[in-house]
């Protein structure tokens, strides 16, 4: 039967898929639209199925933020390839989830997977769909929700959307101007913790256990194992510790200085890198 250019175009914007498979649906289902869909999404299916234990380490990391930036979200989306990470469909795909993580402040992935889109269609289905849709495994990894108590949540996307930052700044300083410096040393330094008091009891154990060993070996004396343990403890907080990292726009400083100089004060921060 004939299939109007009218109807293919229809079905296109119902569903995003390409305009000839489209048309070749609408063929096959004898122009029943709701078949069409029908054939398009077993169609996504199967390819779903056939990509499923794909690598997907390609994407972006998109973000959403409340007016006020009480709330901020961050959420990674992926794909296959960075030809399809470019891809427009794509991207308006993952700004779409990223207002859905805002707007629903899912608990963790599995929650945001079960949410309801506008169309009716889980996220999780809608996965499914835009893998036949694109023809590369899509899927999100990961979504953060942070919300600040009296303060405000920045949230900061590097360019290239490969790697995204929320931090929790509160004061009364430029919260805005803070909150972004911080979010960049986070970007750039990738800190463990907020402060000494978030890195792990066994990974400071870990860590002077190894500076003893190295010390022993180099024929220290043992009356002064301990005691240089111990500073190089000290040097990994202020390498791998925010609040004690030399800040990257002035290295004279730590990052708690420049914040205290700021009237600002970080409480925590979540750092996205694309493929983590």
């Amino acid at each position: 039967m004939s299939i109007s250019a009218a109807d293919v175009k229809k079905l296109r914007e119902a569903t995003g898929v390409g305009m000839m498979d489209c048309k070749k649906a609408l063929q096959e289902a004898n122009g029943d639209f709701d078949a069409a869909i029908d054939l398009l999404r077993t169609k996504g299916q199967k390819v779903a199925a056939k990509r499923a234990d794909r690598d997907a380490k390609e994407g972006v990391v998109a973000t959403g933020t409340t007016d006020g930036g009480a709330t901020a979200i961050l959420v990674e989306v992926n794909c296959e390839t960075d030809f399809v990470a470019r891809n427009e469909d794509f991207q308006a795909y993952a700004a779409e989830l990223a207002e859905l993580v805002l707007a629903t402040k899912p608990a963790d992935r599995a929650a945001f997977l079960g949410t309801t889109m506008a169309s009716g269609r889980t996220v999780e289905d809608s996965l499914t769909d835009m893998t036949g849709k694109i023809g590369e495994k899509i899927d999100v990894r990961r979504t953060a929700v942070m919300t600040s108590e009296g303060g405000q949540v920045i949230s900061y996307i590097h360019p290239g959307a490969r790697l995204g930052v929320l931090v929790d700044v509160s004061g009364d300083g430029d919260l805005e101007a803070a909150g972004r410096d911080v979010a960049m040393q986070v970007a750039a330094l990738n800190p463990i913790g907020t402060s000494r008091d978030d890195v792990p009891q066994d990974v400071q154990e870990k860590e002077m256990e190894i500076a003893r060993q190295a010390a022993i070996e180099e024929g220290k004396p043992e009356q002064i194992v301990d005691r240089i343990a111990t500073g190089k403890l000290e040097r990994y907080f202020k390498d791998h510790v925010l609040l004690e990292q030399p800040f990257v726009k002035d290295s004279s400083m730590t990052v708690g200085e420049m914040l205290k100089s700021s009237g600002a004060d970080v409480k925590t921060f979540v750092r996205f890198a694309l493929g983590e």
